[in-house]
């Protein structure tokens, strides 16, 4: 029987061992449809993939960067499986940009140094994994880092990566633009992003309730 939950579920029967071998078991999972499995702090996750009242966002977003991406790098919002390399982690991000021949090997995890940008957006079960884990993974390797983070309804832009992480950061709140650095280098509209304040109220409201049940 397949339990479904609003909250990322770690595997916890899975013997941790080296990394090709856990990325060998993600990606041979048979997830329920609406699902993704990740490699999150040397653990396999599984979490819901994006809400429904965030493809909106999700298509603005995509919409507004295919213009300005690098030549031959792909906008897209299916949930690849991308190996960070350097760092034993694998995400499947809301949102990637990536040079089109990394899909050209075999396998079903792609090479996360194809990626010139990766954007997330923030749910309550997944948003510490987006601000820390994934934020200090992708500071090693992808030049933009988009963070939207639906709940206080701002979006983050985090570039410049290094050994030690992104070496800088600009935030606005949603209905103000915001800068996309190199190599995309324009001004994001954000207008289309605002999520009415009742849903994330309730989204909120719904997640203290899961925890007090639990």
């Amino acid at each position: 029987m397949t339990i479904m939950t609003e909250r990322p579920a770690d595997i916890e029967d899975f013997v941790p061992g080296a990394f090709e071998d856990m990325l060998r078991t993600v990606e041979e999972l048979d997830t329920p449809d609406g699902y993704k499995a990740e490699l999150i702090r040397g653990k396999i996750v599984v979490s819901p993939w994006s809400k429904l009242r965030y493809k909106r966002v999700m298509k603005s977003l995509r919409r507004q960067l295919e213009p300005h991406a690098p030549e031959g790098h792909d906008v897209d919002v299916a949930p690849f499986l991308f190996s960070i390399p350097g760092t034993e982690r694998a995400f499947g991000p809301d949102l990637h940009v990536a040079d089109e021949s990394a899909f050209d090997a075999e396998g079903r995890h792609a090479d996360g140094a194809a990626l010139s940008l990766v954007a997330e957006l923030t749910s309550v079960s997944t948003k510490d994994a987006d601000w820390l884990d994934k934020l200090d993974a992708y500071g090693r390797v992808v030049p933009v880092y988009l963070v939207l983070d639906m709940q206080v309804q701002e979006v983050t832009a985090f570039w410049d990566p290094s050994p030690k992480g992104y070496r800088s950061r600009s935030t606005v709140p949603f209905g103000r633009s915001l800068h996309v650095p190199a190599p995309f280098d324009f001004d994001l509209d954000t207008s289309g992003f605002v999520i009415p304040t009742e849903d994330t109220d309730n989204e909120s409201g719904e997640q203290g309730a899961a925890a007090a049940s639990s």
